[in-house]
């Protein structure tokens, strides 16, 4: 008719309803801080030892050291390097690089040097910020990079030891800078926001590139899984250096919580800080609440008020959850990859499964579950075909992820991005089933990393070590069920003839040559089984493990 509007793709609402300013932008977890410094700016932030810092001191300090970071010529695209056990400065870091546009790169404190020296070349680090007790080994790494990076030592009083390795402090670097420095939101959600590397089974770790938009979609994520309440009093016992700490630097700040910072986790400071700052969630590996439950009775006493756990990796034994539930704990029981910002994937719990027999609790708890509120997608499917498994409990098949929270991909290296992305899901190499209620339990790892403490092994890796001893003739390396770690690297070690060497002597080479919670705690001598290609089985390897006991 005559008169009337011609037809718009996409029908009458594409007319005249477009992004402003108004009505859109870029999502990042930089925003919780500002909000939370806003609304609560007195109530406390951080709290490490005599350190009790609220949310616009916490907020002041972040933008010092972002504008500082600025005047130095940190910016969009550069990677910021940090080693620290998780104190104050760490926390502040996962703000104050990004808010530059630059990308904040954690790495794992208990690397050797020469794995350091890797990471700090491949991210093309521009300036590695240093805690003193890892100075020495930083010391080493930047003497095998090759090249001048910026050092900026932290001088924490709080820990005697360590040396200065650089030419400029924290606290230096943040008095260059200013607390009213007006920092931007990224152009694109999906700028980089940190870099985290993964040991794969072969060759050097990858670099996992996250984005503003995942890491703001997991950080609430978390809030929703986990059901947390505004002000939640978090206890730092996992590595915030481990997927940006599953991403609760800002899910912290989201929730206007507190920090209580931890340098390293034993059970006497753990126990005390529950009680007296009145923890309400810590996360961490089994080890952890293993560690927590065999504690002596004295130090578990006094706590009169609920502190919910959560943990990945290896479901706690049902002693474990036992005795942490006895105590007024909590546990949820979640899984996820570096590739997946952390946990993407929870065991949620339903109400009338708290009637049942605590054995039976535990097995429920020990399946992964399903997915994350801000997942996508999640199955088990045919590796090759994508088709998913039967929900019959027992067809194995891969775990495959899809949505906002999975990785931006390998950093430069686009044929490991393509293959972990093939058919439009990220594949994570790990083998589960899928039970009559859609919840997922992992059965194997198809790519034999052992997971000890929390900590990823390549046994390729180890192995590669042991075949330069010039006594092994060939190695294998694969978990053996561990009551305190979950796993650890057990080595089945071949000699060539005439050759004698001892399991501590292996053990100690292996010690000198890698970090060393990723050497074998046990060694067996012996032929190795084979097919008849030569290839080693290390199925029947696994079941002699598991048999050791």
């Amino acid at each position: 008719m005559q008169g009337e509007p011609l037809a718009v793709a996409g029908g009458i609402y594409e007319r005249d309803l477009d992004k402003s300013q108004a009505n859109f932008s870029q999502m990042t977890p930089l925003s919780f801080l500002e909000r939370t410094a806003s609304v609560y700016p007195a109530h406390p932030a951080v709290i490490y030892g005599n350190v009790r810092r609220n949310w616009a001191q916490t907020y002041d300090r972040v933008r010092r050291l972002a504008s500082a970071l600025a005047a130095r010529g940190i910016g969009k695209g550069d990677t910021v390097s940090i080693v620290a056990a998780n104190i104050p400065e760490m926390f502040e870091a996962h703000f104050a690089v990004p808010m530059v546009g630059a990308v904040l790169n954690t790495i794992n404190t208990r690397l050797d040097a020469e794995a350091i020296a890797f990471i700090l070349n491949h991210a093309e680090a521009r300036m590695v910020i240093v805690d003193p007790e890892f100075s020495g080994v930083v010391e080493k790494a930047l003497a095998r990079t090759g090249r001048s990076i910026e050092v900026v030592d932290i001088l924490d009083p709080s820990y005697h030891g360590g040396k200065r390795i650089g030419k400029l402090t924290y606290d230096g670097l943040l008095q260059e800078g200013y607390a009213d420095f007006r920092w931007e939101r990224p152009a694109d959600e999906w700028d980089a926001i940190s870099l985290n590397y993964t040991s794969g089974t072969t060759g050097d770790p990858k670099g996992v590139v996250y984005h503003h938009r995942g890491a703001y979609l997991n950080a609430i994520g978390n809030i929703l899984t986990w059901g947390m309440n505004h002000h939640p009093v978090y206890l730092w016992t996992l590595p915030m250096f481990h997927c940006n700490g599953w991403c609760f630097p800002w899910t912290i700040a989201a929730a206007a919580g507190t920090n209580v910072c931890l340098r390293a986790v034993r059970v006497e400071p753990v126990y005390d800080l529950i009680r007296s700052e009145r923890v309400t969630h810590f996360c961490g590996a089994p080890i952890v609440l293993n560690m927590l439950a065999h504690a002596p009775n004295e130090l578990k006493s006094g706590i009169d008020h609920k502190v919910r756990v959560m943990t990945a990796g290896a479901a706690p034994p049902a002693a474990v959850i036992e005795a942490m539930e006895a105590l007024g704990f909590d546990i949820t029981h979640t899984y996820g990859l570096t590739e997946t910002y952390g946990p993407a994937v929870v065991c949620a719990w339903h109400g009338e499964w708290d009637e049942l027999e605590i054995t039976e609790k535990s097995r429920l708890k020990a399946r992964q579950g399903v997915r994350y509120s801000v997942l996508d997608g999640l199955m088990v499917a045919d590796p090759e075909t994508l088709e998913p498994v039967p929900a019959d409990g027992e067809t194995m098949g891969e775990i495959f992820f899809r949505g906002n929270n999975v990785m931006r991909g390998y950093l430069k290296n686009p044929p490991s991005t393509a293959k972990a992305f093939s058919g439009g899901w990220f594949h994570s190499g790990d083998l589960a089933v899928c039970h009559p209620d859609g919840y997922i339990e992992i059965k194997d790892r198809s790519k034999d990393i052992i997971i000890s403490g929390g900590e990823n092994i390549s046994s390729i890796e180890v192995e590669s070590v042991l075949y330069r001893h010039p006594a092994v003739m060939e190695a294998a390396i694969v978990a053996r069920p561990d009551e305190k770690w979950g796993e650890t690297p057990c080595a089945f070690i071949g000699l060539k003839p005439g050759a004698e060497v001892t399991e501590r002597e292996l053990i100690d080479f292996c010690r000198a040559n890698m970090a060393h919670f990723k050497a074998p705690k046990t060694v067996v001598f012996g032929p190795l089984p084979k097919t008849s290609t030569g290839k080693i089985q290390k199925y029947v390897l696994r079941e002699r493990a598991r048999a050791l006991g």
